[in-house]
């Protein structure tokens, strides 16, 4: 079996901390910016923004909105592998694929038992989103039954694994903390037309709908993390970059 390298996150993290531990950065210094850091290493923002989150998680730096990201410690340790895991942008862009062909194969395979439980569901959803608890079980049962209505055990063991790391990985529950405190709730118009086309069996409508939403998702992650002053040019990036995965 081919051993794959270290994710590209963890591989900033490792460079950040050389940097620090060389002396390039001193505690209180500022790190580059989240632009410098993507043409340093390449690499999208949200790869970026998910090393910054896992420096933040085992106190490397502290990150500041609308200021930028500064050191915080001076001879930081060396993750262990369990320290961070899966982050929440990489989680959602994968549920984004999976979930989407699921809302495309329940389209045309679905019951009106599934349709039921999904508008009882959506109306649990919008009863919960009333409320201030931080809970989503609608919202998860919502997708876990998109799931089921495929009439697939792969499909639904697939999703509800995607759905058990996001309460599991500290790197991915660490972003949607940060989401939900910013005012993130589920998304009722996008759930509703998910289910509508659902309900039509179109296929391709229900893709189009559920990849709508969870690119939706991702960009209201975007704002939740920012830390640097977003200029203009940053602006259009991230809404080129949400129009991409939209």
């Amino acid at each position: 079996m081919t051993k794959t390298g270290p994710k590209l996150y963890r591989a900033i993290i490792d460079a950040l901390q050389a940097d620090i531990a060389a002396g390039r950065f001193a505690p209180g210094d500022r790190l580059p910016t989240e632009r410098e850091l993507v043409e340093r290493f390449a690499v999208s923002r949200l790869t970026v923004r998910e090393a910054v989150i896992g420096m933040e998680i085992v106190g490397l730096v502290e990150a500041r909105r609308g200021s930028g990201v500064y050191v915080t410690a001076e001879a930081p340790q060396r993750l262990q592998s369990p320290d961070l895991d899966i982050g929440a942008f990489e989680l959602i862009e994968a549920r984004r694929l999976i979930e989407g062909e699921c809302a495309a194969l329940a389209a045309l395979t679905r019951s009106e038992a599934d349709v039921a439980a999904l508008r009882d569901t959506l109306e649990r959803m919008i009863a919960e989103n009333a409320t201030d608890s931080p809970d989503e079980f609608a919202d998860r049962d919502f997708h876990r039954q998109i799931a089921r209505a495929t009439a697939n055990d792969a499909m639904v063991l697939t999703v509800e694994t995607l759905w058990d790391v996001r309460h599991r990985s500290p790197l991915c529950v660490a972003v949607l903390d940060r989401a939900r405190k910013a005012g993130e709730k589920p998304r009722i118009e996008d759930h509703r037309a998910i289910l509508e086309a659902i309900v039509a069996g179109d296929a391709e409508g229900a893709r189009a709908a559920m990849r709508r939403h969870l690119g939706r998702v991702i960009g209201h992650l975007l704002d939740a993390t920012e830390t640097d002053a977003m200029d203009a040019a940053q602006r259009r990036d991230r809404a080129n970059r949400v129009a991409a995965i939209g």
